[in-house]
């Protein structure tokens, strides 16, 4: 296994997140898909594990941490529950995160201790109706107004907007500009014309809530800009692309569990007089998802090492992310062919497992969008030799 890749403090950490996993978050994890209702039993519990903290400093509550810790815990948390593992990365990566690099003391001091320490929700918004993939199309305005800006438009497929207190808002000033006119706002629940309308219908990840906001003339006040004016857009980049080793660690997470699932099954089920896993046919499937998920492990840790040695990774992420998240759905596949017509079925394990891997494929780039980063790296790399 991975073990011996690991530190002592990485192990310990490993350990620990594992038990709250098994305890925690597996049991429980198929009540809160079918209700679709928000884990706050989980959320509370990573907060009292610290969770929140990793790669904070100190002075705002934080523990500091590694590229490589918010992997492994990440992992871990996802093969107990994925739709916490979305939960837990849009709150610390994409929100505390965000604001803990790009903000001001002040900002830093008003809203970050409340969110590591979990007593607060955050959420980033990026996404819009008619801005996916070309995050730089975004069509929300931030227009200047007595000494703040006005919010208007849309932004869909948020992560944690229905449960969120803070938000981090993609606007732009000026859509000529495209991405220099793009602006990172903090933005409170109770803020004027602000509307949440939590979505439903959701193929996975259903306890993970979605929703759509809807902003007409909100009000949001200067000294809410994270950075200087038209910076939000790289702010952004930034960030997704370190929190896209953590996707990639999420799908590493819940190829875990179906492989899991997929050799425990296999060595108890029986048929023609022996049990399954005594098959080739379900040997070899067994073979390569071990093999394909000893691979990805190795693309995950590999850019978070990069990410924490302050060397270049913008690449392996997108590799790892490409790679794990085609992994997580190949594997949930073979674990629901190899539970049969029981894997068709909740409370299966299985057919959750296969529900939930499909999105890492779409969100945090899509994977033909980590296939342009990928090619963009690899051509400018060979034009500067």
């Amino acid at each position: 296994m991975f073990d011996h890749l690991l530190n002592e403090e990485e192990l310990l950490l490993r350990n620990t997140v594992r038990e709250f996993a098994d305890q925690q978050l597996a049991p429980n994890a198929a009540d809160y898909d079918e209700s679709g209702e928000f884990p706050w039993d989980n959320f509370r519990g990573l907060a009292e594990l610290g969770l929140f903290g990793l790669t904070i400093g100190e002075e705002f509550g934080g523990s500091g941490g590694t590229a490589r810790q918010s992997a492994i815990v990440v992992e871990e948390i996802a093969r107990g529950c994925a739709a916490t593992s979305v939960i837990f990365v849009a709150h610390l990566s994409l929100c505390t995160r965000l604001i803990d690099l790009f903000g001001t003391e002040g900002q830093r001091q008003r809203f970050v201790p409340s969110l590591v320490a979990g007593e607060k929700v955050g959420a980033f918004a990026l996404t819009e109706p008619g801005a996916g993939s070309d995050s730089s199309a975004i069509s929300t305005t931030a227009t200047k107004s007595n000494g703040g800006y006005l919010l208007d438009g849309t932004k869909m497929f948020i992560t944690n907007a229905n449960e969120a207190d803070v938000f981090v808002i993609m606007a732009t000033m000026d859509r000529s500009l495209r991405t220099r006119g793009i602006n990172a706002l903090v933005v409170e629940r109770d803020t004027a014309g602000m509307t949440i309308t939590k979505q439903h219908g959701k193929m996975g990840m259903r306890a993970s809530s979605t929703a759509e906001i809807v902003f007409e003339s909100s009000p949001v006040p200067e000294e809410n800009r994270l950075g200087p004016e038209g910076q939000g857009f790289k702010q952004a980049m930034q960030s997704l692309n370190t929190s896209r080793i953590e996707v990639a660690a999420q799908a590493l997470g819940i190829a875990q569990a179906a492989y899991e699932a997929a050799v425990s099954y296999a060595q108890q089920r029986k048929a023609f007089g022996q049990h399954i896993a005594d098959f080739q046919g379900i040997q070899w499937m067994i073979v390569e998802m071990a093999t394909n998920i000893e691979a990805a492990r190795h693309l995950v840790y590999n850019a978070a090492t990069l990410r924490d040695r302050g060397l270049p990774f913008v690449k392996e992420a997108s590799m790892a992310k490409l790679f794990a998240s085609r992994v997580a759905v190949e594997s949930a596949d073979k674990a629901v062919q190899i539970h049969g017509g029981t894997g068709y079925f909740a409370p299966t394990p299985a057919e959750r497992y296969y529900r939930d891997a499909k999105v890492t494929e779409i969100y945090e780039g899509s994977s033909e969008v980590q296939r342009l980063i990928i090619a963009r790296n690899i051509l400018d790399t060979e034009d500067r030799k």
